[in-house]
C-alpha cells in the first residue's frame, strides 16, 4: 500500500464549513476528504454519498456534522491485494492510509484505480 498510495491525503478539520470542504473535495480529485480533530487525528470521512444523503441544510453544517465516523483505513505495510479486497467488500473506491493499521494519523490515500494500474484485479 505504501508504494501505491498518494502521500498528503486530503484532510479538513471538523470545524471547517461545508462550503470550504466542498472546495477541497473538488480540488483533490478523489471524491472524498478525511476529517480530523484538533490534534490532526482522523475522526471521519466525507464521501460523495455523504453529501447526497445530507443535501438538506448541507451548507449550514460543518465537516464534523456531515462526516461518517470511523472510516475504513489501512496501514502502509498492508499488501495492495488486501486493500483492493477491502474496497471491493465494502464497495468503496478509496482507503485512507494511516501510520499503522489501527492508527488515526492519515499519511496517504489509496484509490481503487491505483491498485488496478498496478495490475491487481
Amino acid at each position: 500500500v505504501g508504494d501505491l498510495m498518494h502521500p498528503n491525503p486530503p484532510l479538513v478539520p471538523e470545524s471547517m464549513t461545508m462550503g470550504d470542504t466542498l472546495v477541497e473535495i473538488s480540488r483533490n480529485g478523489f471524491g472524498v476528504v478525511g476529517v480530523t480533530d484538533t490534534d490532526g487525528l482522523l475522526t471521519g470521512i466525507i464521501t460523495d454519498g455523504d453529501l447526497r444523503r445530507q443535501l438538506d441544510g448541507l451548507m449550514i453544517r460543518t465537516a464534523g456534522e456531515v462526516m461518517t465516523r470511523g472510516p475504513q483505513t489501512i496501514g502502509p505495510d498492508a499488501l495492495a491485494g488486501e486493500a483492493l479486497a477491502v474496497m471491493n467488500d465494502r464497495k468503496i473506491t478509496c482507503l485512507l492510509v494511516t501510520e499503522t493499521a489501527a492508527g488515526r494519523r492519515a499519511i496517504g490515500i489509496l484509490h481503487v484505480h491505483d491498485c488496478l494500474r498496478a495490475g491487481l484485479s
